[in-house]
């Protein structure tokens, strides 16, 4: 992905299925595509935090050295938010957990009543009459899809309340 003047762009997706991904198989890769568009247009790389491409943005900043790397703030917020709230680390966390422990609760009843609504035709139905917007799915391995689908509850709570008031329900 590219983000230029009119927004974001994609530039091109790589089948790694088979190839050892480390650090100079992914700085190749990042390098090709710095070639492609022109190393004067590129100022910043951001990938996940793992550490083969941490050590993969350090290469292309010692080609590059007007080019930095930078790790994926969603990533980080994610793998910050999934500690916080893990309760197998209670050990070493637990007045963390016991403060945060509440947003895996939230979410676990958020997924009931979206997995309600989504798995009955008519159910399903009747929450579009009420709300515009669709409920969404999340990725349980990514901890911050629960706080984007915790989000959009918030917006269609007006419409969900009146859902289940109506007549029809």
């Amino acid at each position: 992905m590219a983000e230029i003047e009119n927004g974001p762009m994609f530039l091109s997706a790589v089948n790694c299925e088979g190839e050892y991904k480390d650090k100079f198989y992914i700085a190749n890769l990042i390098k090709e595509t710095i070639m492609e568009v022109g190393p004067r247009n590129v100022v910043q790389v951001i990938t996940d935090n793992a550490p083969v491409c941490k050590a993969a943005g350090m290469i292309v900043e010692s080609h590059y050295p007007h080019i930095f790397w930078t790790p994926c703030v969603v990533h980080t917020l994610n793998l910050a938010l999934k500690d916080i709230c893990a309760a197998k680390n209670t050990e070493t966390n637990a007045d963390v957990y016991s403060e945060c422990s509440w947003i895996t609760d939230v979410a676990g009843d958020a997924i009931l009543i979206k997995n309600y609504i989504c798995m009955h035709a008519m159910r399903l139905a009747m929450y579009n009459e009420f709300v515009g917007l669709k409920l969404l799915s999340i990725a349980e391995t990514r901890f911050v899809s629960t706080i984007v689908m915790l989000k959009r509850f918030k917006l269609v709570k007006l419409g969900l309340q009146a859902m289940v008031i109506s007549d029809k329900w």
